[in-house]
């Protein structure tokens, strides 16, 4: 096979509509999932559906890394998902350092290369803060940070350059919170104001960086087809919020108050560790999107908002 666009993390929210997308748009999909029988319900249409997850070394998958017009590497443990313990925190790590390694490893051995290997970040990479307005703001070149979600973000790329050299071209996705009713923060928010009971996260202060899931989209189709697109993107919109903000945003768009924030202490008593980070935001600058002249189509929060909303009935 040659000139097909193979994904991982295919079942993911992002993956999901990345996958829909270029089915339709006539390109042939190989999907590296831990459930071929369940994609195949989930995501009709595409070429192959392959058994693969971050632990497996080899298998059949790796005949399908060469020739590859794109690799798409979207897997990985979700992070805010389960209450934060010492083997919870280890999975989420192991689950992007090995699988990114694997798949390096694969494309050094693959005859004919990927043109492009376009690899997961995330804007945890900077590391985070409590405000958001007393950070400036960060773009590509910004200064690493030190805690675990850097940590993990740092060693993920860092695993995903070791093909910089053998590959034609490296991506490296450096996404913000991403807007949709299909999972994610959005739709953890959207249900107590159904109830009239939503409020700001935490102390409402932190900044949040945000993208809609049709501008994320767009972006990863124009890091397959654009040559000149390399290096570590930042993934968010131009304008961050305030998580206050957010909040208040999001009852405007549900026509519902945003009077009851959840407190820290709640957070971190349901989350553990985990807790802090969902307290805490980076505010983030799309420079490399920004100087490429990439269009938003939902560059404001207000408009990005109600078209999920509206959908979502």
């Amino acid at each position: 096979m040659n000139g097909h666009i193979v994904i991982t993390g295919a079942t993911g929210v992002i993956g999901v509509e990345l996958a829909r997308k270029l089915i339709v748009r006539g390109e042939r999909v190989v999907l590296f999932v831990r459930s071929p029988e369940g994609a195949v319900t989930k995501i009709p249409g595409a070429a192959e559906y392959v058994r693969w997850d971050s632990a497996m070394e080899e298998g059949d998958w790796r005949g399908f890394i060469s020739g590859a017009k794109a690799l798409i590497h979207l897997a990985g443990k979700p992070l805010l998902e389960s209450r934060w313990t010492d083997a919870h925190k280890t999975e989420c790590y192991n689950s992007r350092i090995f699988g990114t390694r694997h798949l390096v490893s694969a494309i050094a051995v693959a005859s004919e290369k990927p043109q492009v290997f376009i690899s997961s970040s995330a804007i945890g990479y900077y590391g985070s803060f409590y405000r958001c307005d007393d950070t400036p703001q960060l773009v590509e070149s910004g200064l690493k940070g030190s805690d675990f979600l850097a940590r993990i973000c740092i060693d993920w790329e860092q695993e995903a350059l070791a093909a910089e050299k053998i590959v034609p071209r490296l991506v490296l996705l450096r996404t913000g919170i991403v807007l949709s009713t299909r999972g994610g923060m959005l739709q953890k928010m959207m249900a107590p104001f159904q109830f009239f009971a939503g409020g700001p996260v935490g102390s409402g202060r932190q900044c949040i960086s945000w993208i809609h899931i049709d501008d994320e989209i767009a972006a990863i189709l124009e890091a397959i087809d654009n040559p000149v697109w390399h290096g570590a993107i930042n993934l968010v919109s131009p304008f961050s919020v305030t998580m206050k903000k957010f909040a208040k945003t999001l009852g405007d768009a549900l026509g519902r108050p945003a009077l009851l924030p959840v407190p820290e202490f709640v957070v971190r008593l349901l989350m553990g560790e985990g807790g802090g980070y969902a307290v805490k935001g980076q505010n983030v600058k799309p420079f490399f999107l920004e100087e490429h002249r990439f269009h938003f189509k939902y560059p404001e929060l207000s408009d990005a908002l109600a078209d999920l909303v509206r959908h979502n009935k």
